[in-house]
């Protein structure tokens, strides 16, 4: 288990991970200066995301899964073109 927490805060380093660091420390340093907890909590909870790598869903249910097309046959599609009368005249009073 000591192994994985130190994989973890080591390796896999990313754009998202680096935002969500610097954000912590940012807000971590404006609870202490202007003393209030709350903000200070938000932004231990954002250290500890970027420190373990996590996000805000659990086991990344959030993500959205790729859709694969099992089929391969082609679909014909039939378009109708609709013309659009200038005199304000209907389609069936021209017919």
């Amino acid at each position: 288990m000591l192994q994985t927490i130190k994989y973890n805060l080591f390796h896999n380093w990313n754009a998202i991970r680096i935002i969500r660091l610097v954000l912590s420390v940012i807000i971590i340093v404006q609870a202490v200066q202007i003393h209030d907890v709350l903000f200070g909590l938000l932004g231990v909870f954002f250290l500890y995301q970027a420190l373990s790598n996590t996000g805000c869903c659990a086991m990344n249910t959030c993500s959205p899964t790729p859709t694969t097309n099992s089929s391969t046959q082609e679909v014909a599609v039939e378009f109708e073109e609709i013309k659009n009368n200038k005199d304000g005249k209907n389609a069936e009073e021209i017919i």
